[in-house]
């Protein structure tokens, strides 16, 4: 197998689709595998092996973010926000960048947050409890990673309803088809959104991310307007939408293996190694793009200098050669050595903020519930960047 024979840029692709059996044969027979072009949009080259993919992240030199770093953006001609926004910038402006932003994640500044998270995923889930039947994804996950990033980057709580029917168009969608203009509308909105914050923060900064980027200098020289509102905008994406759809994939892979559930709900198994399964499991950013920079063979394939490189997740995640019977669902598995927050210099900087929430949900579910029932279809979000469910009816049982 040379070239790929389904669409991975089409969103239906991974909805309607099991795709289980097709990484296995790429990362068998195919590892580096060409994607032809479809109608207007370019072609690219799909890697499916962990280790290649670990390879490609750790070099942003010879595979470059800064023409944008997933795919839709990159079969559109590249990423407006390159060199500005900090997943799709490399090098010392993005070290620069990132040793700012990472003091917003540290432990210090993570430990209020993480007493706030747990009081409100125990609340979400004692209220699902009393109601009897709900939809987990609507009435529990969409309020918890939001609630937590809205708070880190200063959100009021009247606009939070706001951002997240924002973040989940500006990515994925709840129906099979979703116009462009849509899209666009959303992503805009984020980021006239940002701008207003952005402004008030300048003229009355707070303790929050926001006023930190307003008011940092980087090689002495403040923050773009531009940087401060792209900057955010990747924030508030990356910091909702995978910690949520993570979450919504645990209950739904509780109710598929029901003794994973019993060994959580019993203590079988310590926390850590079940938001560790969880993750590697769901994961929830199916892939990342990069450009290449330079002319490279791999595995006896020729990537010319500008050529789009993609990096599955969704395959190096269940590669045989990296992880003991892959396609079982284990929360005491160890090692865990998933890459479902990237690798390199490029690794998620919300990846502790991710674990804290997951973490909640698995305590909370674990104090709070007895048993997880199915009450309705699940539906699956229509994406070819994000993977989960939409919507995921649910009993839970006190």
């Amino acid at each position: 197998m040379t070239s790929l024979d389904v669409d991975l840029a089409d969103p239906l692709t991974h909805a309607e689709h099991d795709l289980r059996d097709l990484w296995r044969k790429l990362r068998e027979q195919s590892p580096v595998s060409w994607h032809q072009p479809r109608e207007d949009a370019p072609g690219f080259w799909v890697l499916s092996r962990y280790a290649d993919i670990v390879a490609v992240y750790r070099d942003s030199r010879l595979f470059s973010s800064e023409r944008g770093n997933v795919l839709a953006s990159l079969q559109r001609g590249g990423d407006p926000a390159g060199g500005r926004m900090i997943a799709a910038t490399d090098g010392p402006r993005h070290a620069a960048l990132r040793k700012l932003l990472a003091s917003a994640f540290t432990p210090r500044f993570l430990a209020p947050l993480e007493r706030q998270v747990r009081d409100d995923t125990r609340r979400l889930l004692h209220t699902a409890v009393e109601r009897g039947a709900c939809d987990f994804a609507q009435d529990v996950a969409a309020h918890i990673p939001l609630a937590t990033i809205c708070g880190l980057l200063g959100v009021p709580e009247e606009d939070r309803q706001f951002l997240l029917s924002l973040t989940r168009a500006a990515l994925s969608s709840d129906e099979p088809e979703q116009s462009p203009a849509e899209v666009w509308r959303a992503r805009t909105e984020l980021l006239l959104y940002f701008t207003e914050l952005a402004q008030r923060r300048r003229a009355d900064p707070r303790e929050d991310v926001v006023s930190l980027l307003v008011t940092s200098h980087l090689d002495g020289a403040p923050l773009t307007t531009d940087e401060v509102i792209l900057n955010c905008y990747s924030l508030i994406l990356g910091g909702d939408e995978t910690a949520r759809l993570s979450m919504i994939g645990a209950v739904a892979a509780f109710i598929d293996h029901l003794h994973q559930w019993d060994a959580l709900r019993l203590g079988h198994v310590d926390t850590a190694s079940a938001v560790e399964e969880v993750l590697r499991w769901t994961t929830a950013a199916m892939h990342a793009g990069r450009t290449a920079t330079e002319d490279v063979e791999l595995h006896g394939r020729r990537i010319r200098a500008g050529d789009t490189v993609t990096l599955w997740n969704t395959s190096a995640n269940r590669d045989e050669h990296a992880f003991d019977a892959p396609d079982r669902f284990d929360l005491g598995r160890t090692p865990n050595r998933h890459l479902t927050f990237g690798y390199g210099p490029h690794f998620c900087l919300g990846a502790a903020l991710a674990r804290i929430e997951i973490g909640a949900l698995l305590d909370g579910l674990r104090e709070v519930v007895t048993d997880i029932r199915p009450a309705g279809e699940r539906r699956r979000i229509y994406s070819n960047f994000l993977a989960g469910y939409s919507s995921l009816p649910v009993r839970l049982v006190r």
